[in-house]
């Protein structure tokens, strides 16, 4: 070997004889308070919290009413709100409400009608009057914004509710 190579592996092992020496001494501190931690009295240990019984509830209605059972009129009450299953349906009935847009009205001979895009993007003339959606909407006002449409849905109790939507120019 040669006197530089020499002299690297000699300044190595120089290195690592000095960090072992270094390790492996002052350890007669860490022994004294590992000892004195262990002298120390133990601490006190609380008590488990007291446990309070469970007291039931028997719940008597008395004459109050159900809660499982609807608060409102039964679907059979007469006069309620019914589609008419026996009507003609009409061309428009047969596209979703949010699928119509309105693209403008047209005023012929003292009528206002609206004029309604289908998505097949077909344009049809309605009056207040005609169906729309499938749920049994009917035109109830056609203004120069919008055409005010009121549906027959299920309210989910077995009988029907009315409610108001619209159709409004420029919606697609």
């Amino acid at each position: 070997m040669s006197a530089s190579i020499r002299t690297v592996v000699a300044a190595a092992l120089l290195a690592v004889v000095l960090l072992v020496t270094g390790c492996s001494g002052g350890m007669a501190d860490l022994d004294a308070y590992i000892a004195e931690v262990k002298a120390r009295p133990g601490g006190r240990i609380d008590p488990l919290p007291e446990i309070k019984t469970y007291e039931s509830f028997r719940y008597d209605p008395g004459d109050a009413r159900s809660p499982f059972v609807p608060d409102l009129p039964t679907a059979g009450t007469p006069g309620g709100v019914r589609p008419d299953v026996d009507r003609r349906r009409e061309y428009l009935e047969g596209f979703p409400l949010d699928t119509l847009s309105m693209v403008g009205t047209l005023n012929m001979g003292g009528q206002r009608y609206g004029l309604v895009q289908t998505s097949d993007n077909l344009v049809h003339r309605v009056l207040v009057g005609n169906y729309v959606g499938q749920n049994d909407g009917r035109i109830v006002s056609i203004t120069s914004s919008e055409i005010q449409v009121l549906e027959i849905v299920p309210d989910g109790l077995g009988g029907y509710t009315e409610r108001a939507a619209s159709i409004s120019l420029g919606d697609t």
